[in-house]
């Protein structure tokens, strides 16, 4: 029996890709976010000063980081970690200082310490990763990370 062109049609589709925090739609220019003054012109996130009028929402990290949801989750196991606990917090925020000036919805939403480990939240899957490709470069060690949900969160572990 051949079905060629008339195929079952009964099957579930799978949705390619979905992100709550992911606008589909474009937002108007030009738009500010309400909570981190954010700027959104020609099509992205900037931090541009705002314009006289502009239409007021809230950023897809500030929404994130209002409900409490990271896109990314990065582990630092060890007790190197804690000898040079310092110089590493100090890279940390230095990598998210440069990766939020470019890219304003890449943020440190978290870090909660606990002995020997750190967990740090981000709000974007870039940022993690590049936290924790800085520390392997820096310090070396073992670095793994997985991604999840279609490649819409990412889980970055280190540890030496």
């Amino acid at each position: 029996m051949d079905k060629g062109q008339h195929g079952r049609r009964d099957r579930l589709l799978q949705e390619t890709r979905h992100d709550t925090y992911r606008e589909d739609k474009k937002w108007p220019e030009p738009t500010v976010c309400t909570e981190c003054h954010s700027v959104y012109l020609e099509g992205r996130w900037t931090w541009y000063e705002p314009p006289a009028k502009p239409n007021k929402v809230v950023c897809p990290a500030c929404q994130r980081i209002a409900e409490n949801y990271p896109a990314g989750h990065l582990e630092l196991h060890g007790s190197f970690f804690k000898e040079h606990q310092e110089e590493m917090l100090n890279l940390i925020h230095n990598e998210e200082k440069q990766e939020k000036s470019a890219h304003p919805l890449e943020r440190i939403m978290d870090i909660h310490e606990e002995d020997e480990q750190v967990l740090i939240t981000t709000t974007g899957i870039h940022i993690a990763r590049r936290i924790g490709e800085a520390i392997s470069r820096a310090y070396q060690g073992d670095l793994s990370f997985s991604y999840g949900d279609g490649e819409k969160t990412i889980r970055v572990s280190w540890s030496r």
